[in-house]
């Protein structure tokens, strides 16, 4: 186990709670783009609607993401296959430069 291993996943958990809790946020360009397929995954769980679904989910989200999983999100997309998420690129922060990006789900 790496130092780098247990504060980048407690970030991607982080991130992956505002996103499914606030529907879309503002984020850097390579954050938007790890969390994605994290966030993908978590909705394909809420399609499936199992127990053992809900325990993956809760585990990464929390008790309040799942039940916004299970009860608004999955719902929206039963028919759809994939590609629950957009990343919209915004341009440049003044501070750093970093390159930003809103990612919110589709």
């Amino acid at each position: 186990m790496s130092l780098e291993e247990g504060p980048r996943k407690a970030l991607v958990r982080s991130l992956l709670r505002s996103l499914v809790l606030k529907q879309k946020m503002k984020t850097t360009l390579s954050k938007a783009k790890v969390i994605r397929p994290f966030v993908e995954r978590l909705v394909t769980h809420g399609k499936k609607g199992t127990v053992a679904a809900r325990r993956l989910v809760i585990k990464e989200v929390g008790n309040d993401g799942m039940q916004k999983i299970f009860t608004d999100i999955a719902p929206k997309y039963a028919k759809r296959s994939g590609g629950y998420t957009r990343i919209t690129k915004l341009g440049r922060r003044m501070s750093d430069g970093a390159a930003m990006a809103y990612i919110e789900f589709v």
